[in-house]
């Protein structure tokens, strides 16, 4: 007879994780969940390094996980910052039309908020100051349901819910090797422990595809890391943004371009901009790691992603060399803006999920096989929607071991 050590290992002790190992002691009390995390913290990447901002879903295919999940997310994520008191603000939003070509696409955003039951308001100009005096724009609509909070708080707050209730969250434990049988799976990590489990979820982000192929399956797609840099506003300047303003998105890739967010603690973030990293924790150009830059050149889907979009991608690494080009794309919207204005911010890594066809996966993207669920593609609104997502991962495992 198997002896196991838990029911469920949870990979990755960022929100999305933390939320699958709260949701599943919650699901199913007296669950043995262990989360497993190679950083001596909690949220030490994507959760933790991003602009804060509660996403009100507007962006997403009607229908879509991103949508129905965002949607519901918000809502709960600004229930959940209530309830243990942790920092959280809904300021609502504007997404800015800067010339007329951009238009149509400002109108279809409007369609589709209201398609995914999100209050919207279209503004003109004079409506447009009242909320934001020093940004310039022909129309734009407000989002009212958008906001902003501490995504790190939120996850310690998880890891200590989940912890409360009999889970046990475990830092400086990378996983090395994962072994499967029809009975258990059985994982060894960097401090040489061995854990047998009746299952195990994958929320490594940044390393899920990698963890999926040590576990023995073969994911379809490449984690592709992408670093978005930041900037903020020089606090004599803070005072040219009120809220969070947004330019009107290209649908034909899963960033939102340079925005403008003033944090729960007021500061105000300006970016990101999405170029290729040389690493998948690359926060800057002078980090390579050879082997994940390999791993990223090799997949054929990076070179076929790069040909379709090679004039975009040029354009956000020029934007990353010059200063004075991310300052160009900021004055669109804050004409006041200079360039001593800026001052460099910690910069994040999105872990985007690329099919070997070069397609960007453009929803969020779960997979299974026997005693495992993995999550593939959990980029941003994955913060926003962490609540959802963990309940329906939750779901998953526990109807696998049903």
């Amino acid at each position: 007879m198997t002896t196991y050590d838990c029911d469920v290992l949870v990979v990755g002790g960022g929100i999305v994780g933390l939320s699958t190992a709260y949701a599943l002691t919650r699901a199913a009390p007296g669950t043995r969940v262990v989360v497993l995390e190679k950083e001596s913290g909690p949220a030490r990447h994507q959760t933790g390094r991003n602009s804060g901002v509660i996403h009100s879903g507007i962006y997403y295919r009607p229908g879509s996980l991103k949508a129905r999940f965002a949607v519901r997310g918000a809502a709960e994520m600004v229930a959940f910052c209530a309830e243990y008191g942790l920092p959280c603000e809904v300021t609502g939003k504007l997404i800015v039309a800067t010339d007329h070509a951009e238009l149509p696409r400002l109108h279809a955003l409007v369609q589709r908020g209201r398609a995914n039951g999100i209050p919207v308001r279209e503004l003109g100009r004079a409506q447009m100051a009242e909320y934001e005096p020093a940004v310039r724009g022909i129309a734009a609509i407000h989002v009212g349901t958008t906001g902003v909070c501490d995504f790190g708080a939120v996850a310690g707050q998880l890891a200590r819910l989940a912890e409360d209730a009999g889970a046990s969250v475990r830092y400086g434990a990378e996983v090395r090797t994962i072994g499967r049988r029809a009975s258990a799976v059985a994982v060894r990590t960097s401090r040489g422990e061995v854990l047998r489990a009746r299952a195990l979820v994958n929320c490594a982000g940044l390393h899920s595809d990698r963890v999926a192929r040590l576990a023995g399956d073969a994911p379809g797609m490449r984690i592709v890391p992408f670093r978005g840099e930041y900037f903020e506003l020089a606090p004599d300047r803070a005072e040219l943004v009120r809220g969070l303003v947004y330019p009107v998105p290209d649908p034909a890739f899963p960033f939102l371009g340079v925005h403008l967010t003033r944090g729960i603690d007021g500061t105000v973030h300006v970016g990101p901009n999405a170029v290729p990293a040389l690493a998948r924790e690359g926060y800057g150009w002078g980090v390579v790691r050879p082997g994940d830059l390999a791993g990223t050149v090799a997949f054929p889907g990076t070179w076929r992603m790069a040909r379709r979009h090679w004039r975009y991608g040029a354009g956000e690494v020029r934007r990353s060399l010059s200063k004075g080009s991310f300052t160009e794309a900021v004055r669109r919207l804050l004409p006041e803006v200079r360039a001593d204005d800026l001052i460099p911010a910690p910069s994040g890594v999105r872990a985007q999920a690329v099919l070997r066809d070069g397609t960007l996966v453009d929803d969020f993207l779960f997979a299974e096989s026997p005693r495992m669920v993995h999550v593939l593609n959990a980029p941003s609104p994955a913060a926003t929607a962490s609540l959802p997502i963990g309940r329906e991962v939750a779901r998953r495992v526990l109807a696998g071991l049903a």
